[in-house]
């Protein structure tokens, strides 16, 4: 248990810091203080937390608590760094947000080379940051439905759980009203609604922040 507690604080706290570095991010670009690189270069160190926080997520999911072996007998299973349980929604989640974190990095990275033409920055830096969003709104609908299920199933439950996985996902949403309002017109080289992107890139950001702070809260399962 104390790994895995351990483990679950280093996601949440990286959570609250990918969260907190990309809002005030977007705040310097809102404010267009120290000019798009400076924005860019922050945004590419929250990025890192947020994938840091996915992977550890995993973690959590490939060590976590599965029930007592066939003779009732609690065993600790050995650590593992990976798992394939497509069957398990948490797993599933896990595994979704971290390939979106993965994309946002690519775009993250993409962004601070900087001097891109409006086919590059399509290409290279709004399209994988739109395929990132989505990925996170299909992890995040992958937590509720399974969170649905068990309510109905009559599975004990904790509204923490529903808190945690509602404000992401209201982050997730506001990261893709941020993607959507960051297209740039090919006619114009300029973007849909930068103020829009800004803002929702930042309350977003606070959401996955506060999730994260939520995160601290939960006390994971023994191995076994």
């Amino acid at each position: 248990m104390p790994r895995l507690r351990a483990i679950n604080a280093v996601s949440a706290t990286a959570f609250v810091l990918g969260g907190s570095l990309f809002a005030f991010a977007a705040a310097l670009a809102q404010g267009d203080v120290g000019g798009p690189r400076l924005a860019a270069a922050v945004y590419l160190v929250g990025g890192f937390f947020f994938t840091t926080g996915a992977y550890a997520g995993l973690l959590l999911v490939a060590n976590s608590r599965r029930g007592e072996d066939p003779d009732g007998i609690l065993r600790t299973a050995p650590w593992r760094w990976l798992s394939l349980e497509p069957g398990r929604p948490d797993w599933a989640a896990g595994v979704v947000l971290f390939a979106g974190t993965l994309f946002f990095a690519v775009s993250l990275f993409d962004a601070l080379v900087g001097d891109l033409s409006v086919a590059q920055l399509h290409r290279l830096v709004w399209s994988p940051e739109f395929v990132g969003c989505i990925l996170f709104l299909v992890s995040g609908q992958i937590t509720l439905a399974a969170l649905w299920r068990a309510r109905h199933g009559g599975a004990p439950q904790e509204r923490l759980d529903w808190a945690l996985a509602l404000v992401n996902q209201l982050g997730s949403v506001l990261f893709m009203v941020a993607a959507i309002a960051a297209f740039v017109r090919p006619a114009t080289g300029d973007a849909l609604a930068v103020g829009v992107a800004n803002w929702g890139t930042l309350t977003g950001a606070l959401c996955f922040a506060f999730a994260g702070a939520l995160q601290e809260l939960q006390r994971p399962s023994l191995p076994g």
